[in-house]
């Protein structure tokens, strides 16, 4: 049986509590690429990722697809229609074979009920994603397209081992994703990266795509920001 208490959002929980409703929890696996929600989808439960790796996107009317964000090892997703009650707002695909835990909205609402700490942890945990909501919100509003890239390349880096001063996104990003997620065409990002090679603030690698010079994509960043305010 399945633990709650293994993932954050839970580990407020008693020892009892925890046996009471990780008795009610379900375990699903799903392969790659494979659905796990769709949109619009009117189930109510609540999800954790016991392990692999999930893509939640969002359609729009006109066909094209945004890339909301990405859930692996120990998050959780769904909460939103098992608090409201509404039907799904973004499809969700698994991207590499994953497990996943799944709780009914009203094992969750009654965990919620019970645990104070549980409900201020999702709070927290609510408060980061509006914010995170938010500082794509203001990007799309002021920064064109290629300022929007340097954010979504920095959000998605890490730093790299023995040198400092650089980040790396690894798997290196495929540049159709990179465009759904900053909402142009694929082309605009082909030409923008290809441009930062060639000025030495990116480098490809085996495995990786190198941001060799974040002093010069911080000052490129701003200066998207100090234009886009006037």
């Amino acid at each position: 049986m399945v633990s709650l208490k293994s993932f954050s959002l839970f580990a407020a929980l008693t020892d009892e509590q925890d046996e009471r409703f990780s008795a009610l929890a379900h375990i699903t696996d799903y392969g790659e690429d494979e659905l796990v929600l769709d949109y619009e989808d009117d189930s109510h439960n609540v999800y954790m990722i016991q392990s692999g790796r999930v893509r939640a996107i969002l359609r729009i009317a006109t066909g094209r697809e945004v890339i909301l964000g990405e859930f692996a090892d120990g998050e959780f997703f769904g909460e939103l229609a098992a608090i409201d009650g509404t039907t799904r707002s973004a499809n969700v695909t698994a991207l590499t074979r994953t497990r996943v835990i799944s709780l009914p909205q009203q094992v969750f609402l009654s965990i919620l009920r019970d645990s104070p700490d549980v409900s201020l942890q999702l709070m927290r945990s609510m408060s980061a994603l509006i914010r995170s909501l938010n500082t794509r919100l203001a990007e799309h509003a002021f920064l064109p397209a290629k300022y929007r890239l340097y954010s979504e390349l920095i959000r998605l880096s890490r730093p790299r081992k023995g040198h400092d001063g650089q980040r790396i996104i690894s798997p290196p990003p495929i540049q159709l994703e990179l465009a759904e997620r900053i909402g142009c065409r694929r082309e605009v990002v082909s030409r923008e990266v290809a441009k930062m090679e060639r000025e030495n603030v990116v480098e490809r690698a085996r495995g990786g795509l190198i941001l060799t010079d974040m002093r010069e994509l911080n000052r490129r960043l701003s200066e998207g920001w100090n234009a886009g305010g006037e």
